[in-house]
Order: C-alpha cells, then sequence, then structure tokens
C-alpha cells in the first residue's frame, strides 16, 4: 500500500516545479515543504498543511481498496455497461424509449468524460504508473477527444499547481469575453464537443510525430466507435442522423460542466505569482465547493462538486477519498479560522448573469493575504 508521501511524490505539481520556491522533504513521516532562505518560520507557517495532512493519512491507512478505487471504478464501470441497453434503445422507432436510449447515452457519456477523465488526469484509478498512463489515454483521448498530454499538463501542472495564480492557474482559459453572457452562460457551452478535438489538434503543434499520430489515431478511433456502433447496432440509416446524436449525447452536460469549471476559482481571491500565499492559504481562499447534488456528484464526481476544496489540497484522492476525508478537513479548516468556502449552485449561476462583465470579461483583481505571504 502506498503511503500518502508516496502519492505526494508522484504528483506532477509536487514532483516538478510548484512555483511555492520549495524543496519537499520527509521528515519523520509527513509531509514538510522548506521555501528557499525561508528558516523556521515558513516552516512554522506551512505546519498547518502538514498537520491537517497527518490527518488525512491516517484516513487513508484506515481504508480499503475498495473505499480508495473500487467505488469510482465501480461507478465507470456501470457507466459504460449502461452504454449497451442505450444503444439497443436509440434503434427504437418509439419515442419514448428512443428518448430513454438517448438520457442513457448522454448520463454515460458524461461520466466517463467527466469524472473518467479527470481521475484518469490524476492517476487516480490505480497504483501502477503503467496502467495510469493508459488509463489516461484511454479515457482522455479515445473518450474524450483531446490531448492527453495536453490535458494533464494545463490541469495538473498549471490549474492545481498555480491555482488562481494571474497568468497561470487563474482559470482564464474559460473565458470568451466578447460572448454575451446569455450566449456564454447557456448556448457556447453546447458547442464543447465539436471544439474539444479541434482544440487538441491545435495543442499538438510542437510534438513529436509519433505523439501527433498517436493522439488523432486515438480521437479518431473513439469518434468512429461510437459513430459505427449507431449505424450498425441502433440502426441509423443516414450519416447526418448518426452523427446529430452524438452531438445532442455529448453536448447534454455541457452547460453544467462549463458552469462547474467557472463557478468554484473565478471571482474567488486571484494572486500575483510573485506574491502567492502558502498552500493551505492559497486553497482555502482560492477554492469553493458546491453543494452535493446527486445528479452532478456522481456524473462529473464528487472532488469537481462538493469536495473540490479537499480535491485541491489533496488532489491524488479518488472522488470516494476526497468524500471520506470531507468532515475531516472541514472540521480542521474551522477549528484552525482558515476558510471553507461553500455556495449553491444557483447562487453562484446568479452572481456570474449579473456581474458578468466583472467575473468574465474585465482582469480579475489582485489579492494579497496580509500576515501569511
Amino acid at each position: 500500500m502506498q503511503s500518502i508521501q508516496d502519492e505526494c511524490r508522484e504528483i506532477p505539481e509536487i514532483q516538478n516545479d510548484r512555483g511555492w520556491g520549495g524543496v519537499l522533504k520527509l521528515r519523520t513521516g509527513v509531509l514538510s515543504e522548506v521555501t528557499n532562505g525561508g528558516g523556521e518560520e515558513d516552516v512554522g507557517k506551512e505546519s498547518l498543511m502538514m498537520e491537517l495532512t497527518r490527518l488525512v493519512q491516517k484516513v487513508m491507512k484506515e481504508s480499503s481498496w475498495w473505499e480508495k478505487r473500487g467505488v469510482d471504478c465501480s461507478i465507470l464501470t456501470a457507466a459504460f455497461l449502461c452504454l449497451v441497453p442505450a444503444f439497443l434503445l436509440l434503434g427504437s422507432s418509439q419515442l419514448l424509449w428512443f428518448s430513454l436510449g438517448m438520457l442513457l447515452m448522454g448520463l454515460g457519456h458524461a461520466v466517463i468524460t467527466v469524472k473518467g477523465t479527470h481521475l484518469a488526469s490524476h492517476g487516480a484509478l490505480c497504483e501502477s504508473h503503467t496502467w495510469a498512463k493508459f488509463w489516461a489515454i484511454f479515457f482522455i483521448e479515445i473518450c474524450g477527444s483531446f490531448s492527453a498530454q495536453a490535458g494533464i499538463h494545463g490541469h495538473i501542472k498549471m490549474h492545481h499547481a498555480h491555482t488562481n495564480v494571474i497568468g497561470l492557474g487563474d482559470s482564464s482559459v474559460w473565458k470568451i469575453p466578447f460572448l454575451p453572457r446569455i450566449i456564454y452562460l447557456f448556448m457556447a457551452p453546447l458547442s464543447v464537443p465539436v471544439i474539444t478535438p479541434l482544440v487538441a489538434l491545435a495543442h499538438l503543434k510542437g510534438n513529436s510525430l509519433g505523439m501527433v499520430v498517436r493522439t488523432v489515431l486515438m480521437i479518431a478511433l473513439g469518434l468512429y466507435s461510437q459513430y459505427w456502433l449507431l449505424i450498425n447496432v441502433s440502426g441509423f440509416r443516414s450519416m447526418p442522423g448518426a452523427l446529430l446524436c452524438m452531438l445532442v449525447c455529448r453536448a447534454m452536460f455541457s452547460i453544467p460542466y462549463i458552469h462547474v469549471n467557472i463557478f468554484q476559482h473565478i471571482g474567488l481571491p486571484m494572486f500575483s505569482p510573485t506574491k502567492r500565499p502558502k498552500r493551505i492559504y492559497q486553497m482555502t481562499h482560492g477554492v469553493l465547493n458546491l453543494p452535493r447534488n446527486p445528479m452532478l456528484d456522481w456524473t462529473f464526481g464528487h472532488s469537481l462538486i462538493s469536495c473540490h476544496v479537499e480535491h485541491h489540497l489533496f488532489p491524488f484522492l479518488s472522488d470516494n477519498m476526497c468524500l471520506k476525508v470531507k468532515p475531516v478537513v472541514s472540521k480542521y479548516l474551522t477549528e484552525k479560522k482558515l476558510p471553507y468556502q461553500e455556495d449553491t449552485y444557483l447562487s453562484r449561476l446568479h452572481l456570474f448573469f449579473t456581474k458578468y462583465q466583472e467575473l468574465m470579461v474585465f482582469a480579475p483583481p489582485i489579492t494579497e493575504l496580509v500576515g501569511v505571504q
């Protein structure tokens, strides 16, 4: 069984350049950080994160494989299994059964391409490095129609390593300032299935020929597999009909997907690359949880919805483990008088709708946490 320190060493944002100017060391079995020239003062500040890490490590040691990975792997397996009746129902001439097939296809696709790709990008589906790489390519490229290399770099090495740091991990990639708020919030997300593979191709520039060929082939395999099954299993008689079905299924949850990606970071404190706070302050001020939502929690995963704070503090944890450590993390942060930010989906939607220009068009103000820098 891997210890929490072993898993931390495998996280790219910790193993490589995290931007905190620090070197990770393991002392007395606890994850600690010594900053360049920081001395005892910096170590003392970081002890909050060390103490919280010990608490999470205790929960990890007491957890079974089923809790760590089994629950989430079972959910993903169920999503793949529901595609079987989905393809069969899409061949029905009855509107009710056809609609049910469409719903199952869209639900399965969302679980696989959001929850699956997210867990795979963090290597949270297995302990083996080889299998982790395989699952990343499978979920991100074949299922998600995106480049695994670009996805992992953008999400792990930028967003997680530099959460809410201006110009690095500040979620500005989701901003499209020239779009009106109605278009951006409720219409533009429907184009995500079309835009995603095009953006993936754009990210291939400068990569090796082997990487380009592999990514293009994997994306093409995923798209063609669904098209072939719609034609040969569901009985679609025309290419436009099959492509339209693919678009509808893949866009079914794209609106909440975009909303979730902007609601939990944009509008919260943003930091300067040269004056960022310590990790525990950065994550507690710059990340927000949404309440438990049966549909979104099980479709997108707890780590993206109700346990986003926990996920950013401990990004190697699976969705189920984020949910398990949630009471520990929330209690600890509350006791230490650190923010544990939560807001409802509708409240955030209202905020972004009424303050769209301020949040999604203008440059965000920089926050300085006086006393904890």
